[in-house]
């Protein structure tokens, strides 16, 4: 058995493998699990380097970009996370220092070390409830967070208009769900700042609500989304090439129709007929009148775009089971298991 160190920020004794995961609260393992399963099935072992104490470890694969310190074996990268979230998942000169690296980001395409990948999902989906069946008109699913500095490609920002036009406008048929929200938006400079200092202390207080459209947190994003005709699914950041995360997939695993704005080349990665595309209208108001406008027969027909596109070899792409195998045969091949 060949065994190797998975590395990934604030994980230890293969919490990574659990059933919850104990770092993001609502993040599935599936894909962690499956990735383990697949390397022993291959005769690799993979294990966090704390479970690999005393052991001869053949290799070091690194999920996401993290500080390296010595090693003599090698070293392989998963690069998922958005680069102006983490910048080493943006620095050529980083990626170069690994045997492999995968990630969905073309910039890196040219590299030698690199293999394309997409962000994974665990594409698991039941019969969709039909239009009538949704109680919800419309909703977002986020946590409450904010880049710390100016961004012009920001859509965290952009999240925060959706949120206010709707209670300003059309309060009854919009809800909004996600962990934080019943504190104040992040704010940049000092002025913003002192302002959400003072609108904590009125919501500890007095009970304030920053945002009175919030519902709460949500254990399981699908109990929502079954129930909301459109959700929608704004990445952090927009025109980011094939940066299409779980966001839109949540949403169309329910059969709810996604309003997305993100990766600049989403219409080549998801048929277009599967979402309303954010790009397409000037302002908040002409979406939510396009919104209104679509009966019963448009929504079905949405969905079974939606179905189509599941069922297809497209969809696989972005599946766990395409993604694992990729890095696992890659790996495999070059520590000769292939």
């Amino acid at each position: 058995m060949i065994i190797g160190s998975i590395f990934q920020d604030g994980h230890s004794r293969n919490s990574l493998f659990s059933t919850e995961d104990s770092v993001h609260r609502y993040n599935p393992t599936y894909t962690p699990i499956l990735l383990r399963n697949e390397f022993l099935a291959l005769g690799i072992e993979i294990n966090t380097p704390d479970m690999n104490e005393g052991r001869q470890v053949a290799f070091e694969l690194h999920v996401e970009g993290r500080t390296l310190v010595g090693s003599d074996v090698p070293r392989y990268l998963i690069a998922t996370e958005n680069p102006f979230i983490n910048r080493l998942n943006d620095d050529p000169e980083y990626f170069k220092q690994f045997a492999r690296a995968f990630t969905w980001n073309p910039k890196f395409f040219g590299l030698g070390n690199v293999t394309p990948i997409l962000v994974p999902n665990q594409l698991a989906w039941a019969p969709f409830t039909p239009y009538a069946g949704r109680d919800l008109f419309a909703c977002l699913i986020n946590a409450n967070k904010g880049f710390p500095y100016t961004l012009d490609t920001d859509l965290y920002q952009e999240r925060i208009r959706v949120i206010r036009w709707y209670e300003r406008h059309a309060p009854g048929q919009f809800a909004l769900y996600g962990m934080g929200w019943n504190k104040p938006a992040r704010g940049l400079g000092m002025l913003s700042q002192l302002r959400r200092r003072i609108d904590r202390l009125r919501s500890q207080l007095y009970g304030y609500k920053p945002f009175p459209s919030y519902r709460g947190e949500v254990r399981f994003k699908r109990d929502v989304l079954q129930r909301c005709k459109f959700s929608y699914c704004y990445e952090n950041v927009r025109d980011l090439p094939n940066y299409v995360t779980e966001k839109i997939f949540d949403s169309l695993l329910a059969g709810c129709v996604p309003i997305y704005w993100g990766a600049n080349n989403v219409a080549e990665l998801i048929p277009p007929g599967c979402f309303i595309d954010r790009r397409e209208f000037d302002d908040m108001d002409s979406l939510h009148r396009f919104l209104q406008s679509i009966d019963e027969k448009r929504y079905a027909q949405y969905q079974t775009a939606i179905r189509n596109f599941l069922s297809s070899e497209a969809a696989q792409r972005f599946s766990s089971e395409h993604y694992v195998k990729t890095i696992t045969e890659s790996i495999a091949s070059n520590l000769g298991r292939g």
